[in-house]
């Protein structure tokens, strides 16, 4: 049996940017999909991707899975505590603490952690980046405190999203000491004369415990990484997001990141292309196939700040035709 189970952060926008940024927005399958189907229970208050896509995989939904140990172990490091410790450039401006993203070489991001190994040595803390954009730090057991992933606060303020719990205080002290040691780094005031940011910080996220993940699915497509994680930790099939999308028998996984990466670069227009691009590639598709049979059940999970929902769709519910639909702008309104 085919289902099809469809995760989209910010789909729905804010209702300041929603009307303006939808205008003649041409979704008709889309839109479809979203009113047709049967909204399922509430999703958990901590809706961010991340925490949506371990409670897809996890066998206890109750414990915080441990992303930095995904990850570490995807980047073929050994098993062990791990923290990620990314790589961030962060400004001051007026009264907030912006945070971007950098995207340093293999050879600065080899540089960057060796110096810190250096210089953090007497206090057994150790770096490590087996990727560019994925560092890491090798902890001794669990550390106690909660942390927001680094998704949740690109082109934010993180004057409140900082590490809180029993560890925060300490954490906080090592984050201080980091960006005092990395703002007169040799290597920043090179990438500031070519006109990139410097990078003077990391951020600290992807803390949880060892959970036992489950298969659930037999084949996942994405065009994030994290999926790409999951998938290998319970050795299943994953994909790079096609162009167009593609039917597989069994249950397959679909999630989409290309809305959420828009809206991070303040980039509506490229919002507009992407979801006009899903329309035909991936939502007619799929509306087709489930109003055919060929797809028994599709799943779709929109998350965003305003409203996150739960919608499932069997053949029947395509028929469905007093169920009204309405401009995706509208769904902003709720």
């Amino acid at each position: 049996m085919k289902n099809v189970h469809l995760v989209i952060p910010d789909l729905f926008l804010p209702q300041n940017i929603a009307a303006e940024t939808c205008t003649d927005l041409r979704l008709p399958a889309l839109e479809k999909l979203l009113a047709r189907g049967t909204l399922m229970e509430p999703l958990a208050l901590d809706t961010s991707l991340e925490n949506v896509l371990c409670k897809l995989f996890s066998s206890d939904t109750q414990e915080q899975v441990s992303i930095a140990s995904i990850s570490a172990k995807f980047d073929q490091l050994e098993e062990g505590f791990w923290l990620r410790s990314d790589p961030v450039h962060l400004s001051l401006q007026r009264d907030k603490m912006m945070l971007a993203t950098v995207s340093p070489s293999d050879e600065e991001a080899a540089v960057l952690c060796a110096s810190l190994n250096e210089y953090f040595s007497e206090q057994g803390i150790t770096f490590f980046a087996p990727h560019p954009q994925r560092w890491y730090i090798r902890l001794d057991s669990p550390p106690r405190m909660h942390t927001t992933a680094l998704s949740q606060v690109i082109s934010c303020n993180v004057r409140g999203a900082l590490p809180v719990g029993e560890d925060a205080t300490y954490w906080h002290g090592i984050l201080n000491e980091i960006q005092i040691f990395l703002f007169t780094h040799p290597l920043n005031t090179e990438r500031e004369g070519r006109g990139e940011l410097p990078i003077n910080s990391v951020w600290l996220w992807g803390e949880g415990t060892e959970t036992t993940l489950r298969k659930n699915y037999d084949a996942v497509s994405s065009d994030d990484t994290l999926p790409a994680m999951l998938a290998s930790a319970v050795n299943t099939p994953f994909s790079q997001w096609e162009p167009r999308w593609c039917q597989i028998e069994g249950r397959q996984l679909l999630v989409w990141t290309a809305l959420r990466a828009a809206l991070q670069q303040g980039n509506f227009i490229a919002w507009r292309n992407a979801l006009q691009n899903f329309e035909e590639s991936y939502a007619q598709p799929l509306w087709q196939a489930l109003r055919s049979g060929e797809i028994a059940q599709l799943q779709i999970d929109t998350l965003g700040e305003n409203q996150t929902r739960r919608t499932t769709l069997t053949r029947t519910d395509t028929w469905a035709f007093w169920r009204r639909t309405k401009c995706l702008s509208d769904y902003s309104l709720v």
